[in-house]
C-alpha cells in the first residue's frame, strides 16, 4: 500500500507534532513501514543527521523524534525545508539539510516554487519507499492569506491527495469554534480532504465534552476521531522553548538531601533548548527557563543556551541586566555553562561579519578566547571524551569558531582525534556541542561537579537515569495514547482509503 495522512492544527502548538509521533508509533507497533514528513518547518531547534553525501545536515528536531517513533534513523527528506529565524524579518533557509539562502518577506515568493518542488519530490520518494507516510502541517491551514503558495498544509494535501485531520488544543479554550472555523474558511476542494478532528489536552470527564463533539459532527458532517487527555509526562523534545512553561518536566525528588537549581536564560532567539532536557530528567534537579536577573542569583547553575543570533542576543542580555547577573554569578565562583551561542557569548571578543554583520563586539569576557564567524556553517555529528575516558556524543551547528585562545586554557571535552573542544576556567564551562548531556556518565559527572562548586553537599546524582530510555518511554506513551483514546480502526481506514466521499461543504469557504 501507499497510504498517507496529513495532521493539521487549528493553531501552532496545537499538538500536531506529538499526534504525528503517536500515530507513527502506533503504526510501527503494528508492523507497518511508516515514515514522518513535514514539508516545511520553522524552528531553531534542529537535529543533525548524516546525509547521502556523508556530510552533516539539519532537520527539525520534531522530525528526528518522529523518526525514532517509527524505529528509523532520521532522514533529511523527513523535513526537506527548514526555516531558522534569525530575526523577526529574516530566516536562514535549510534545504535538504544544507543552508542555501536567507529568506525575507520580500524574496520568499521568489524562493517558494523551488522549496515546494523540493518538498513534493521528497514526499514522492518517501511514499515510494514506505507503506505509510504521516505528514505534519505547519501553523494552521486556515491562514488564508498564505494559501496561494501553500505547500505545507492543504496545498500539500491537494498535491498528494492526502486525507486530513485537524487537531485542536482544548486547554487554550474555544476549540469547537476553532475547528469549525478552520474548515469553514477553506475552499470546497480543500474541505473535501478534511475528514475529521482530534481534541488534545482534555482534562476532566469525557461525558461533559460529548455534547460538543456531537454538535461539531452535526454542523460539519465530520467526526471527532478521539480525545487525547492532558499528560504531564509529555515534555521531552519540545519543538519550541515556549512549549516548556517555566519548569521543565516534573522534577523527581532528590536521592540525597539537596536539590540542584538550574536557571536557563530564555534568549529571544534561543536554539536547541532541548540541550537542558537531559538535566531535567535527573532526580533532584530543577530546571527552569527565565528572563529574570534575580532568578540567576539564586541558581546553583546558570545556563546560556544556543542562539540563532549570538551578537543580537548578547546585546539583549546587556539591555535586560541579565549580563550583569551572569557575570556576578561567575565572579562568585558559582557554576556557569554556555552551549554553542551561549559559549560564544562567554568570549573576550566576537568577530561577526556573517550572522549579525556587526563586526567586532566585546563578549562577556569570562573565558580567554575569541570567536570568529565563518560563512561556512559547521554541521556535523560529534563524539569524544571528557576527563580522558568518559564517552560523550553530540552534534554541532554553528558559524562561529574559536579563533584565538589562551594556550593554557583546558578544554571541556576532546574530539575522538584528541583535539580539544570547548573550555573550562574554574566554574565557567563552555562547549559548541549540542546534546552532550544525553551521555549519561558525562551528565552525572558534570552535575556532581556542579553540586560541589555550588556547595550542595547533600546532592547525590542518580546512578540509574538513562536519557535514551526516558525518550523511548515518551514515544511509547504517545503510542499508548493513540491506541487508547483514538478510533484507530477509523484512522486506519482513512490512511488506507483516503478521505470519505461526499463530505459536506461548510460555508462561507474561501473565495476561489
Amino acid at each position: 500500500m501507499s497510504g498517507g495522512l496529513l495532521v493539521a492544527g487549528t493553531t501552532s502548538d496545537a499538538g500536531k507534532s506529538v499526534l504525528t509521533a503517536g500515530i507513527c508509533r502506533w503504526l510501527h507497533r503494528r508492523g507497518v513501514r511508516v515514515a514522518p514528513f513535514k514539508a516545511q518547518n520553522m524552528s531553531n531547534n534542529s537535529a543533525v543527521v548524516v546525509g547521502p553525501d556523508g556530510r552533516g545536515g539539519e532537520l527539525g528536531r520534531a522530525q528526528a523524534m518522529q523518526a525514532a517513533a517509527c524505529g528509523l534513523t532520521p532522514d533529511l527528506r523527513f523535513n526537506p525545508v527548514l526555516l531558522k529565524p534569525g530575526s523577526d524579518h529574516a530566516s536562514q533557509v535549510v534545504l535538504l539539510g544544507a543552508a542555501v539562502d536567507t529568506v525575507t518577506a520580500g524574496n520568499f515568493r521568489e524562493l517558494r516554487p523551488r522549496l515546494a518542488e523540493t518538498a513534493y519530490a521528497a514526499l514522492a520518494e518517501l511514499r515510494a519507499a514506505y507503506e505509510v507516510v504521516i505528514c505534519e502541517g505547519a501553523g494552521s491551514p486556515a491562514e488564508i492569506n498564505l494559501r496561494g503558495g501553500d505547500y505545507v498544509n492543504m496545498g500539500l494535501a491537494r498535491h498528494a491527495g492526502l486525507p486530513t485531520i485537524v487537531v485542536g488544543d482544548i486547554d487554550r479554550g474555544g476549540v469547537f469554534a476553532s475547528m469549525f472555523g478552520t474548515v469553514a474558511l477553506l475552499d470546497a476542494a480543500d474541505q473535501a480532504l478534511v475528514a475529521g478532528f482530534v481534541i488534545n489536552k482534555f482534562r476532566g470527564d469525557r461525558g461533559l465534552l460529548q455534547p460538543g463533539l456531537d454538535m461539531l459532527h452535526r454542523v460539519t458532517g465530520r467526526p471527532a476521531y478521539g480525545v487525547l487527555p492532558w499528560e504531564l509526562d509529555l515534555w521531552l523534545d519540545a519543538e519550541d522553548s515556549l512549549a516548556y512553561g517555566r519548569v521543565l518536566g516534573r522534577p523527581a525528588a532528590p536521592r540525597g538531601t539537596d536539590w540542584l537549581d538550574v536557571a536557563v536564560v530564555r534568549l529571544p532567539r534561543i536554539s536547541n533548548a532541548t540541550d537542558v532536557e537531559a538535566l531535567a530528567t535527573e532526580p533532584g534537579v530543577r530546571v527552569r527557563l527565565t528572563v529574570e536577573p534575580a532568578e540567576l542569583a539564586a541558581a546553583d547553575l546558570v545556563v546560556l543556551p544556543g542562539s540563532k543570533s549570538t551578537v543580537a542576543d548578547l546585546a539583549w542580555l546587556r539591555e535586560t541586566g541579565l549580563a550583569d547577573a551572569v557575570t556576578a554569578h561567575a565572579a562568585a565562583g558559582r557554576p556557569l555553562l554556555g552551549i554553542c551561542g551561549g559559549f560564544q557569548m562567554l568570549a573576550r571578543a566576537i568577530h561577526d561579519p556573517v550572522e549579525s554583520r556587526r563586526g567586532s563586539v566585546p563578549g562577556l569576557g569570562l573565558l580567554p578566547i575569541e570567536i570568529t564567524f565563518d560563512p561556512r556553517k559547521t554541521v556535523r555529528r560529534a563524539s569524544g571524551t571528557a576527563d580522558g575516558y568518559v564517552p560523550v556524543h553530540g552534534y554541532e551547528i554553528h558559524h562561529g569558531y574559536v579563533s584565538a585562545a589562551d594556550p593554557a586554557l583546558p578544554p571541556l571535552l576532546r574530539h575522538a582525534d584528541g583535539t580539544g573542544e570547548g573550555a573550562r576556567l574554574g566554574a565557567v564551562h563552555g562547549t559548541h556541542w549540542h546534546g552532550a548531556f544525553e551521555s549519561d556518565e558525562f551528565r552525572r559527572r558534570f552535575l556532581t561537579e556542579v553540586a560541589r562548586l555550588a556547595g550542595r553537599t547533600g546532592f547525590k546524582v542518580a546512578p540509574d537515569t538513562e536519557f535514551a530510555a526516558a525518550r523511548e518511554r515518551t514515544l511509547d506513551l504517545l503510542g499508548d495514547l493513540v491506541e487508547e483514546h483514538l478510533d484507530t480502526d477509523a484512522l486506519w481506514r482513512l490512511i488506507e482509503a483516503g478521505p470519505p466521499p461526499g463530505l459536506p461543504f461548510i460555508p462561507p469557504g474561501a473565495p476561489h
